[in-house]
């Protein structure tokens, strides 16, 4: 005795998790279609207004660095505690595109009164990000917008441009200010 027009409990229960599952799914596609432009809006606004542009008085390493696939240069300052191990303050000049911009800016930003060392890894673990292998933990997760870069192989240079350059600074002597142009070309 089976009526078209009547649903048994079980039918009701499947239609109930499709339901929920398909507003479950939609709604995560709507948060990371949100969160995606969210990115984009960081990014443009550290490009267009960016923070730390200029040069840092005194320059305590200088380092300029060229990505000729696309013509981004960037030049960029570093002033450095007394002793000369901790980062102060980072500066920038030069163009790109928006995403070099962000990138720098976004890197100048999180530097501050870091170690030498921690840098470094912070180098590191950007260049890792952007070949999709982790992100930034909570106290440095601004610079997680730059992980949809990841996706978009032909930007990665563009994104990775500041921080070549921040790691050649390091590595130079205070000597040696400004040992020519590196060029991230070599690596992605």
């Amino acid at each position: 005795m089976s009526d078209p027009d009547r649903i048994g409990i079980g039918e009701t229960i499947a239609l109930s998790s499709q339901r929920f599952l398909s507003s479950s799914l939609n709604l995560k596609f709507m948060n990371l279609a949100n969160l995606r432009d969210l990115y984009q809006q960081v990014i443009l606004e550290h490009y267009k207004k960016p923070r730390h542009k200029g040069k840092t008085n005194p320059v305590d390493r200088y380092q300029k660095g060229h990505n000729p696939s696309c013509g981004d240069t960037i030049e960029l300052t570093l002033k450095l505690n007394d002793v000369g191990d901790r980062i102060e303050e980072v500066k920038f000049e030069g163009e790109g595109c928006a995403i070099a911009i962000a990138s720098a800016d976004l890197m100048a930003d999180a530097l501050r009164g870091k170690s030498m060392t921690e840098a470094l890894e912070m180098v590191q673990r950007f260049q890792n990000m952007m070949k999709g292998e982790g992100e930034f933990p909570k106290e440095q997760r601004k610079l997680n917008v730059m992980q949809g870069v990841s996706q978009f192989p032909v930007r990665i240079k563009c994104a990775n441009l500041t921080w070549h350059t921040l790691k050649a600074a390091i590595e130079s002597s205070s000597d040696s200010q400004g040992s020519g142009c590196i060029s991230n070309e070599v690596d992605s």
